[in-house]
């Protein structure tokens, strides 16, 4: 949540740190870049619609390269959006999901890309 009025250094008075995303140094900043990055959005959403295994997750989400999908859930994973679930199989058995807090960040994804999808297809259809 951004606080219109943070105080000035970055504190408020219980030495507690205020998320402020508009602060350079602030937790929430990356995590919002992250996520909103051209990849993070869509493997986000990709993955409200469930759980992907890493070569599904980027046939979904088509046109991300091997190591740009990997970075970016790298990424997501440390930020406490997206959860690694390995099985101990052979061949290893990888699959990615969301964390409670991704599901509440790519809910507000999702309903995002379907305002831009909504907008564009009734302006197409003009």
């Amino acid at each position: 949540m951004v606080d219109s009025t943070p105080a000035e250094d970055g504190y408020d008075g219980d030495d507690a740190m205020i998320a402020d995303v508009f602060a350079r140094d602030c937790s929430s900043r990356r995590i919002v870049e992250n996520m909103a990055g051209k990849w993070g959005m869509l493997a986000l959403a990709a993955l409200h619609e469930g759980s992907y295994r890493f070569n599904a997750l980027r046939r979904r989400v088509d046109g991300v390269s091997e190591k740009m999908l990997s970075q970016t859930l790298q990424g997501l994973e440390r930020d406490g959006l997206v959860l690694r679930d390995v099985q101990a199989t052979i061949p290893p058995h990888v699959e990615y999901s969301l964390t409670p807090f991704g599901e509440r960040v790519a809910a507000k994804i999702v309903d995002l890309i379907e305002l831009v999808q909504d907008e564009v297809n009734a302006t197409s259809s003009r």
